[in-house]
């Protein structure tokens, strides 16, 4: 009996994703680390269609090799009885690909629930979901369903306090070491982590920002730069981002909401009133995603 088209791509994407071998989140990774409402499978799609949209517009459609272009043409007219041995060869394939060279955008095991991250290669990703956020602000056009929040990752280091302190020293300079300076907040996410201090975190990183320029001013409602601090397990996440209120902490099913206030396009438009009720929408949304994974869990 012949198997239908695209049926052992399938089983491959049912097939539990194998660990190592550079397919988890670890120490050095960059990248962009999304959160969904509990399809992680769906929200992978989602990511690579919006990600492989606007990536090549930004820089240009992605190259591939031959022997990547053959793989992607091949599989899918094969015909096997042996599903397992078809299975077999494709992720062995998948993997040969894999090392010859490495995807531009490629998903990794988070190590958390209804949490996502895509490893980026060759791009900067903090220019990227800027990009995408600012067109989705200014067009007001829903191009998700199960994407909440997409936070670039510029740097990973491992999440112990004197590995963070070591790396955001050398991390933070290009947008706080002299002459460079501007208004900052420190924002702070773990999971699966319970070694970790928030408010040591919070005290130690805000300490190597002012320590690079004293000119650098703490500002919770309407800072130029917000420090995004995401720790999952061992591995802490950090990044360094523009227009955080504006674009509704980075919610891309918030920043698509059009209101008075958005359509003047400028973060000093806002509000501590309006900056309270971002804070609010973020904190509900935890509380709901929190409350989801505990049920599952049960």
């Amino acid at each position: 009996k012949r198997r239908p088209k695209g049926h052992f791509a399938a089983a491959a994407g049912r097939a539990k994703r194998p660990r190592g071998g550079g397919r988890q989140l670890e120490a050095g990774m960059r990248g962009i680390l999304i959160t969904c409402n509990m399809n992680e499978r769906k929200c992978v799609g989602e990511a690579y269609s919006l990600l492989g949209e606007y990536g090549d517009l930004l820089y240009g459609p992605e190259q591939f090799s031959d022997h990547e272009e053959r793989l992607s043409g091949s599989e899918r007219e094969e015909d096997e009885d042996d599903v397992e041995a078809a299975l077999k060869k494709e992720v062995g394939q998948i993997r040969a690909s894999t090392e010859q060279k490495l995807r531009r955008f490629q998903s990794v095991e988070s190590g958390a629930n209804n949490v996502v991250f895509i490893r980026t290669q060759g791009i900067e990703p903090e220019n990227l979901v800027h990009h995408i956020l600012k067109d989705m602000h200014t067009t007001k056009k829903r191009k998700t369903r199960v994407i909440l929040r997409m936070l670039p990752i510029s740097g990973t280091c491992k999440a112990f306090m004197e590995d963070m302190k070591k790396y955001t020293e050398t991390f933070f300079e290009p947008w706080f070491k002299a002459p460079n300076k501007g208004t900052f907040q420190i924002v702070y996410k773990a999971r699966n982590n319970s070694h970790m201090s928030r408010e040591e975190v919070i005290k130690e990183l805000a300490g190597i920002v002012g320590s690079l320029n004293p000119e650098n001013k703490v500002d919770l409602n309407n800072p130029q730069y917000t420090v995004v601090v995401e720790i999952i397990k061992t591995v802490c996440c950090l990044s360094v981002v523009r227009d955080y209120v504006l674009f509704r902490k980075y919610n891309l099913q918030e920043v698509v909401k059009s209101n008075k206030e958005d359509a003047q396009q400028n973060p000093s438009s806002l509000t501590e009133e309006q900056n309270s009720e971002v804070v609010k929408a973020e904190t509900e949304e935890e509380e709901k995603s929190s409350k989801e994974v505990k049920e599952e869990n049960k």
